[in-house]
């Protein structure tokens, strides 16, 4: 009953997104728009420099951001933690309380069924970048980066919907978190790998690379896709990423436990 009950959720966030189709499929083919602007930038910095960055080519550089691009859409959690802030807000949440449901699985159902369908909507346009591209596309060569990848891919949307998660919680003690949500995401936009791949940074900095969570929300899993870190490196990197992804998970249980006992609702 417990499982059939989720699944329902599943069922109603699909339904729910799929009235939505068209925005999905606009906002895929717009988002290819900076892409686009990384393809002629990177040209000119490579005709200029004539050489390679760090390992890169073009060819690999042009490569790393199709990636970004695929792994963006396929796992990124969107609007999720001014939906969930918004009901705190609104006192919608009490609805939740008095149900025997869990409401992080609620939340990870809605976030499943938004990703399987904004994935199903928008893999055409992806395709399509993909044969303009092929040129500069190379897949991995061993079996087991695929496993990998998979694995890394995974934990990396669990771990961006967590974060979501947490910030949202923070809406029990603060009227407005949109400040907040910006300043965090400002880091991460420029320290998960959408500006450049990181490895092209400092040697100085790459020690805070390592350990930082935002390193495997994209970077890290293009990064295994393209075999660029492979064998003992990817198995210390995927236990970074599950210890960040667990961290994220108690972080998000522990907010929500704490932010319901100090939550009032008033009003009928």
């Amino acid at each position: 009953m417990t499982f059939a009950k989720y699944l329902k959720v599943f069922d109603i966030g699909v339904q729910n997104t799929f009235v939505y189709r068209w925005n999905f499929l606009l906002r895929a083919v717009f988002g290819i728009v900076p892409l686009v602007g990384a393809i002629f930038l990177w040209k000119a910095i490579f005709q200029t420099k004539g050489a390679g960055i760090n390992g890169y080519d073009y060819s690999s550089m042009i490569f790393y951001f199709m990636l970004t691009v695929f792994l963006e859409n396929l796992i990124t959690p969107t609007e999720d933690e001014w939906q969930i802030a918004a009901e705190i807000r609104d006192g919608k949440i009490s609805a939740y309380l008095t149900k025997p449901l869990n409401y992080l699985g609620y939340r990870i159902m809605l976030f499943l069924s938004y990703r399987m369908l904004y994935i199903a909507v928008v893999l055409v346009p992806i395709i399509v970048l993909a044969w303009f591209l092929r040129d500069h596309i190379q897949l991995p060569a061993h079996a087991i980066t695929w496993l990998a990848f998979t694995a890394s891919t995974l934990m990396a949307g669990f771990l961006q919907f967590f974060i979501a998660y947490s910030l949202a919680m923070i809406a029990f003690w603060v009227l407005e978190i949109s400040t907040i949500v910006f300043i965090l995401y400002s880091f991460e936009f420029f320290l998960s790998g959408h500006v450049f791949p990181l490895d092209v940074m400092p040697a100085a900095l790459q020690g805070f690379i390592k350990w930082s969570p935002f390193t495997y929300e994209l970077f890290f899993p293009a990064q295994i896709f393209m075999e660029r870190v492979q064998g003992p490196a990817v198995v210390q990197g995927l236990l970074i990423q599950a210890g960040w992804l667990l961290l994220a998970w108690f972080a998000a249980r522990t907010m929500w436990s704490q932010g319901v006992r100090k939550y009032q609702a008033v009003g009928g």
